[in-house]
């Protein structure tokens, strides 16, 4: 029988845990082992909570992320959450991003240039769990939230981001809460989210290989630059089909012949 493969919680859920935590520690003294937060996919999941602190008018907690069986680079990494109050009655709640949290460079993102890279369906999770702490305690006031990954710039340097101009650290994700193992829609949406970033740059015609042969083949052979070209693994098919509905020129695909033949 095929073993299942375990879920994980993505660093969207961590910082919504660490955030909504820290401020539960903030107003009542009071640390949580865990926290339990309904994802947006309706799912629930316990989220241990570590490392709180408090002091000078703050307090900070870290939730570590658990990517189940998906072999995420992010996985044991600490997200820590820093929350302060501000008594002005306004009842704003203000998220950035701290140390390892990256900053967005480029367009075509789904943040805009000069922001941090907390996704909004995370911020919006995270908003919301604050939210929540504020009524529990009746506390009518601002909450200013700091997200921050120890670890962040270092592990950025295994992903995509760089490529995609988001620079300092890794960004903060996910659209369901939960980390599907192995993913074939998330490997799927970093394919399209490079032909965002191609198309608001202007360009017209990228290249797309299925892997390290073709990529390999187009840097000893040709002047192509590297920031035009899409691996795409296998899926072809759902890339071309996303880069039509880009308004792209053309595209070229190189691959091994084998591979592509294998694929069609």
């Amino acid at each position: 029988m095929e073993k299942k493969l375990r879920q994980g919680y993505t660093t969207g859920s961590c910082a919504t845990a660490a955030a909504g935590g820290a401020l539960t520690f903030l107003l009542s003294g009071k640390s949580q082992a865990s926290v339990k937060l309904k994802t947006p996919n309706g799912k629930v999941v316990t989220i241990p909570l570590m490392n709180f602190a408090r002091e000078d008018g703050q307090a900070s907690c870290a939730a570590k992320k658990d990517s189940g069986d998906d072999p995420d680079v992010t996985h044991g990494a600490l997200i820590v959450a820093t929350v302060r109050l501000r008594n002005d009655k306004l009842g704003d709640i203000i998220v950035s991003g701290g140390q390892g949290v990256g900053k967005v460079t480029k367009p075509g993102l789904a943040r805009p240039v000069g922001e941090v890279a907390i996704n909004p369906v995370p911020l919006e999770m995270i908003r919301k769990e604050v939210k929540r702490v504020m009524e529990d305690f009746s506390y009518e006031g601002s909450v200013d939230v700091e997200i921050s990954v120890p670890e962040g710039e270092a592990l950025a340097k295994k992903t995509f981001n760089s490529k995609l101009g988001i620079l300092g650290g890794i960004s903060i994700l996910g659209t369901t809460g939960i980390v599907e193992p192995m993913s074939e829609k998330a490997l799927v949406d970093t394919i399209k989210v490079e032909l965002d970033v191609l198309a608001a740059a202007g360009e017209k015609d990228p290249v797309i290989t299925p892997g390290n042969y073709g990529e390999r083949f187009l840097a000893e052979n040709t002047r192509i630059s590297a920031e035009k070209i899409v691996k795409c693994s296998n899926f072809i098919g759902e890339t071309l089909d996303y880069a039509a509905t880009k308004g792209f020129r053309s595209v070229l695909l190189v691959g091994h012949v084998g591979k592509l033949i294998k694929v069609a």
